[in-house]
């Protein structure tokens, strides 16, 4: 629907991609566009067509937060609706249980950037920025952005750019391990899609339970996650046919090797 604000299109199969559709505002958090979004995400899960879904904005920005237009216009700081499930798309990206690529093409500020980092794998183009500007604005994160900056890229650098408000360029975003890669503009969405469809070719259930495993494994001191792991492992592997870990260990192989004669041409 062209009124949509979250559009959802499949570029490959077993892909959805959702792309933010408030271009004149920044793709700005609106509650209409919170609520939308949410409620797709809880749409998409298990869904074959959702194997894989990306994330990404309309226009020039990928999201600038919370919609400040809405907030200052507001009787009550209820429009934050911060305790309201239906308005939180972060929490709906963590309940997912496909992996979510964002696709940043523009800035990603405050809002904006809880969203990005509550995805799986990050890739942008050189014109995203990043920026958490809390502080500058007078609020608390509460989608989580306080703990996982820090987490992504270290508490000094966490600190520094929460403290400051100061934008993070794309190239240095990659060089703190921010973003898994950094393209030109226009070659945003292929990458993106490369990556989909490399997740794609991994055995389904085998793509979600991995994603919860590392995740899961992320809220943990390391012995404890390496005894997850192990049981979690030992448990799957009562239900793995030899057979077809053969079959797929040829297919690994012979992807490779044509991978291999492609990048020598």
């Amino acid at each position: 629907m062209s009124g949509s604000l979250v559009l959802v299109d499949y570029p490959v199969h077993g892909c959805a991609r959702l792309t933010l559709n408030r271009p004149e505002s920044k793709n700005a958090l609106s509650r209409a566009l919170r609520k939308e979004l949410t409620s797709t995400l809880a749409r998409l899960e298990g869904k074959d067509e959702a194997r894989v879904v990306i994330l990404t904005g309309a226009g020039t920005a990928f999201c600038a937060g919370l919609d400040l237009k809405e907030l200052g216009s507001a009787s009550s700081s209820d429009v934050l609706g911060f305790d309201d499930p239906a308005l939180n798309p972060v929490a709906a990206l963590g309940k997912l249980r496909s992996p979510v690529i964002a696709a940043v093409n523009g800035p990603a500020i405050t809002g904006g950037f809880e969203l990005a980092l509550a995805c799986d794998v990050i890739v942008c183009s050189r014109a995203a920025r990043f920026a958490d500007t809390h502080a500058r604005v007078g609020i608390l994160p509460t989608w989580g952005l306080s703990q996982r900056l820090s987490r992504a890229i270290g508490p000094y650098r966490a600190r520094e750019l929460s403290l400051t408000g100061n934008f993070l360029s794309p190239e240095r975003a990659e060089a703190f391990g921010l973003v898994n890669h950094v393209v030109e503009p226009e070659a945003l969405q292929a990458e993106a899609i490369g990556l989909a469809e490399a997740m794609l070719t991994v055995v389904p259930s085998v793509l979600r339970d991995y994603k919860k495993l590392i995740n899961d494994g992320l809220d943990l001191a390391l012995p404890e996650a390496l005894a997850l792991e192990a049981e979690v492992a030992t448990s799957s592997a009562k239900s793995v046919v030899m057979d077809d870990v053969e079959r797929r260990r040829h297919e690994v192989l012979a992807r490779a090797k044509q991978q291999a004669t492609k990048s020598s041409i």
